[in-house]
């Protein structure tokens, strides 16, 4: 058989990251597979095999056994999954027990901490355990494997959601908006008190638009009553957010994803985490992390003061896909 791979993904940040790939891939070559978590992608892009997610029972339970049952019966002899989320290890374990290659892009993020973020640490460390290749995006991700003497091969590629960033990146500029987006598990305990403090920083700083985009998540939408000074708006699509970020001043985030694109546009961003898994943008000065909302205020502070920066981004050049293509 001809090599061709299974791309599996199921959320937007999943198909933004294998999307650049599946671009310039000739459709022969692969298959994709929908896992169903965010089904509103289905209307733009055509795939060949889909999960039915279950309802019921345990979440984190229900993908992975879905994953894994409902796993295509072939057609492909080798498997790529992408990021963290239990569908990326649901397919991974499936082929793994089908004895398929598996190649895992993004692999090698580190915060060593299962707690931070929860469950995403553990499923990064599981997948690249059984993985044949990592395609690493930092030196420092293909040195924690190493560290961890996995198994597989281990490449540095770069990120590839910054491929999808290359036509804006003209675009940059800073203005009076601050980007803000709340939303991990880890801060679903206390979404009431960083949703209190952003209010009361941007009561003091009128000059300022801050806009944020809600998640739908019920433990998220519970508390935008907090929000009154606030700008909160539906959520948006990556091209509607992409032309907030290239015009942002800067951004309060404790997304992954924003990270590495806030990073890619010279935007820094406040990491409202205890801890991050792409610590290589911390040196540079592009990511500030902020474990509490109680210390928000004093960095808001200075980030406001000092948010300009004009240095290379540690995730990539935009270029990945290319490189991925060589390795497949």
């Amino acid at each position: 058989m001809k090599n061709k791979i299974l791309i599996c993904f199921g959320t937007r940040p999943e198909w933004l990251k294998v999307k650049p790939l599946v671009k310039i891939l000739d459709k022969s070559e692969y298959n994709l597979l929908f896992t169903g978590q965010h089904p509103d992608l289905l209307k733009d892009i055509n795939v060949d095999y889909q999960i039915n997610m279950s309802q019921s029972g345990n979440r984190l339970d229900q993908i992975i056994s879905d994953c894994m049952l409902q796993f295509p019966p072939g057609g492909f002899n080798s498997v790529l999954v992408q990021g963290d989320t239990g569908s990326a290890f649901g397919c991974a374990l499936a082929a793994y027990n089908r004895k398929l290659k598996i190649y895992y892009l993004e692999a090698g993020l580190r915060s060593y901490n299962l707690n931070h973020p929860y469950p995403e640490e553990a499923y990064r460390q599981m997948i690249a355990r059984i993985s044949d290749v990592n395609l690493c995006p930092t030196e420092l991700s293909k040195k924690n494997l190493i560290n961890e003497k996995v198994n597989g091969e281990c490449f540095v590629v770069g990120n590839t959601v910054l491929d999808n960033l290359l036509p804006h990146k003209d675009k940059c500029e800073y203005t009076n908006k601050v980007l803000v987006t709340l939303h991990r598990r880890e801060n679903h305990h206390w979404m009431d008190e960083w949703f209190s403090e952003i209010n009361k920083i941007a009561l003091i700083n009128p000059h300022l638009e801050f806009i944020l985009p809600i998640h739908p998540n019920p433990n998220v939408q519970k508390h935008k009553h907090l929000l009154t000074n606030i700008n909160v708006i539906d959520p948006l699509t990556h091209s509607e957010l992409l032309d907030i970020l290239v015009k942002c001043k800067f951004v309060i985030s404790d997304s992954g994803g924003l990270q590495e694109e806030g990073t890619f546009f010279n935007k820094k961003v406040i990491v409202c985490r205890e801890t991050t898994e792409r610590p290589e943008a911390i040196p540079t000065g592009h990511l500030h992390l902020c474990s509490s909302p109680g210390e928000l205020f004093e960095i808001f502070d200075y980030i406001n003061k000092n948010y300009y920066i004009n240095t290379s981004c540690p995730y990539g050049d935009g270029k990945t896909s290319k490189k991925l293509i060589k390795l497949l």
